[in-house]
């Protein structure tokens, strides 16, 4: 029984003797260095799957021969000789020698080894509690999806690079857990930095871009093929530490390429939020995906109708709404349920001023509500106030959108834009100011807008210094835009500086002329810009003067009617010029409204208030609200319901 002990500890002494746990170390370390290079460079080196799971078992099969080895074996200043066994050594007569210690090789192996394994294990220690900090820390995870990388060589699908960030961005987007940054964001701040080709932006870019847009997390991903095969890439980044939290990988079809993108949206989000879904056990086939305990994040099955979709957004950014709607079309064609394009025809009806075709196309849209994500609801909800509320509906539902993402300028604007309407202008001025502050943040020059529209609340509300100091910014980026040449023109008006005004003036003049604008246009604004700095009798003088060059023009006729009645000039020749509009067309909104306002400032309360409700009910069918026209209405009920107390 003694000795079994001893049988232990001699076998124990031999291991350490032979050098075997040394080895096993070293290789283990080895071992896990391969694994971690071949998982880092299988993305970029496009490495079949099976590659990985090779490695592995050859480096298990290599353990236990590297275990006998180094029983057998060992190293020596001579080279590789067999280790000699116990019984061999304790025969032999042992002469020691003095020996000058030195550094061995094997230490220096060791410690390269060693700090290598610390490297790339510290992250995968860490990584989890990261990420758990951002899950716990009570607040919503925010993500940002960078534009994807065309890898292919292949330009064909180049319109997916879009097309599929932001389908992430929608599917993403309909979890309260997290807060997405929108695509025009994310775009928006990598086109101001000059990037035009995505191919082009590096991990580093897009973590700066993902530090700017405030997001705590980043996808960084690339579209690849193989023949008719097409792999989607996705890293999931901190953005402020840059490590990598997740790979992932999806291969498909070329046709396949929609469940690909929908299967990959699943996975991501799975992910962030730790779903309790078990991926594994419910991963879907092809054949599977349109099982109904699946429900699509996708607003479309067809890869071909999508192409065209985004083929159709692409127009609309370039302001080409025909072209848009084409597209849409044809994407409609392929798949009627791709109610996104539905929606953009809408919007593109809008930005050409045709509302009721926009109004149609909106209502259709519009009964898709049950099918949308929690955003695309909300945004269906505020295009809905739009075109059938008023203002402060749509401010409801600005807030909500801001709730999602305050890191988009639109909705700020947009939302400053509906306080201007409702005559605001203090609330709409800090609105304003917020979606300026985010493009300043980004280092971005801001879209003409964002100077325009706040320049005129700042002069509604009285506050001309801030006015000037806007101006000032503006001319630094836009210092010969015609739009902001009228701006600058008026205030140079009102303060009494004749001279600097006329300079705009001309260089607009000019400007205006090489866009083909017609005398009539150049001075019907030159009117608008007069009546802005006050000075009325030139303002009338232009109004007039344009109408002598189109005499048949309503809109010029309705435009001067409604100068010399609001501004209390001439309001019998204003009503006597606004039947001329109405002869033209008797259910002119416009002219039915001004001649309303006329009969109304004439003290012929009942017969005004049957022409501004009968104009009101026109506008809000043809029409969009419009808050001036509502409180002349409420003003005749309210001088009607005087009369009849009386």
């Amino acid at each position: 029984m003694s000795e079994s002990p001893n049988k232990l500890i001699r076998f124990w002494q031999e291991l350490k003797r032979r050098k075997v746990f040394s080895v096993v170390t070293t290789y283990a370390a080895t071992a896990y260095i391969i694994i971690e290079v071949t998982n880092n460079l299988a993305v970029p080196l496009h490495l079949p799957n099976w590659v990985a799971t090779l490695i592995l078992l050859i480096l298990l099969i290599g353990l236990p021969v590297v275990i006998i080895l180094s029983w057998i074996f060992d190293f020596t200043p001579q080279g590789i000789k067999k280790t000699e066994s116990l019984e061999e050594l304790e025969g032999k007569e042992i002469v020691t020698k003095p020996v000058k210690r030195k550094l061995r090789a094997s230490y220096v192996l060791n410690a390269i080894l060693i700090i290598a394994v610390i490297v790339l294990a510290y992250p995968k220690i860490f990584k989890r509690d990261t990420l758990e900090k951002l899950r716990s820390s009570g607040e919503r995870i925010s993500v940002a999806v960078m534009p994807f990388q065309n890898m292919t060589n292949d330009t064909i699908w180049n319109v997916w690079q879009d097309g599929i960030q932001d389908n992430l961005i929608t599917s993403l987007s309909n979890s309260e857990e997290l807060k997405v940054r929108q695509p025009e964001s994310t775009n928006s701040l990598i086109q101001g930095k000059g990037i035009t080709d995505y191919a082009s932006i590096t991990p580093s870019f897009a973590n700066a871009i993902s530090q700017q847009l405030d997001a705590k997390i980043f996808l960084y991903g690339s579209i690849n093929q193989t023949g008719n095969k097409l792999r989607l890439n996705v890293k999931l980044i901190n953005s402020s530490t840059k490590e990598v939290f997740k790979s992932f990988q999806i291969d498909g079809a070329e046709d396949e390429l929609m469940p690909i993108i929908d299967t990959l949206s699943w996975e991501i989000k799975d992910f962030l939020i730790m779903s309790k879904l078990n991926w594994e056990e419910s991963e879907m086939n092809w054949e599977e995906f349109s099982n109904e305990k699946y429900v699509s994040n996708l607003p479309t099955k067809s890869a071909e109708a999508y192409r065209c979709f985004l083929y159709g957004n692409k127009a609309f950014d370039k302001n080409d709404f025909p072209a848009a709607r084409e597209w849409y079309l044809k994407a409609l064609a392929i798949d009627t349920n791709l109610y996104a394009a539905i929606k953009n025809i809408s919007g593109a009806y809008y930005n050409e001023n045709m509302i009721k075709d926009g109004k149609e196309w909106f209502l259709k849209y519009y009964r898709k509500l049950d099918m949308m994500t929690l955003k695309q609801k909300i945004s269906a909800q505020f295009w809905h106030a739009t075109y059938f509320e008023t203002p402060k509906e749509s401010i409801k539902y600005l807030q909500q959108l801001i709730d999602i993402d305050d890191q988009v300028p639109s909705y700020h604007f947009n939302l400053g834009d509906c306080y201007f309407q409702l005559f605001q202008y203090d609330k709409a001025i800090v609105e304003f100011d917020k979606a300026l502050e985010i493009y300043q943040k980004w280092d971005l020059k801001p879209p003409i807008m964002c100077y325009q529209e706040p320049g005129q609340a700042y002069r509604k509300a009285g506050w001309y210094k801030e006015e000037k100091k806007l101006y000032n910014k503006a001319k630094r980026d836009y210092p010969d835009a015609p739009d902001m040449l009228e701006q600058y023109a008026y205030v140079s008006f009102s303060e009494g500086d004749t001279v600097e005004a006329n300079r705009y003036i001309k260089k607009w003049t000019s400007i205006r002329k090489e866009q083909s604008w017609s005398d009539a246009d150049i001075i019907y604004v030159m009117a608008w810009i007069y009546e802005m700095a006050g000075m009325l009798d030139k303002a009338e003088d232009c109004l007039r003067k344009a109408l002598s060059l189109e005499p048949e023009n309503s809109v010029r006729i309705n435009k001067l009617a409604y100068f010399l009645i609001e501004k209390d000039r001439n309001i019998n020749e204003g009503l006597e010029l606004v039947e001329k509009v109405l002869a033209i067309n008797p259910n002119s909104i416009g002219g039915m409204q001004v001649k309303g306002w006329g009969l109304y400032k004439q003290g012929k309360y009942k017969v005004a208030l049957d022409l501004l409700q009968k104009s009101w009910d026109l506008r809000m069918r043809n029409a969009i609200y419009n808050h001036e026209v509502f409180l002349h209405l409420e003003a005749a009920k309210k001088a009607v319901a005087g009369q009849k107390s009386n």
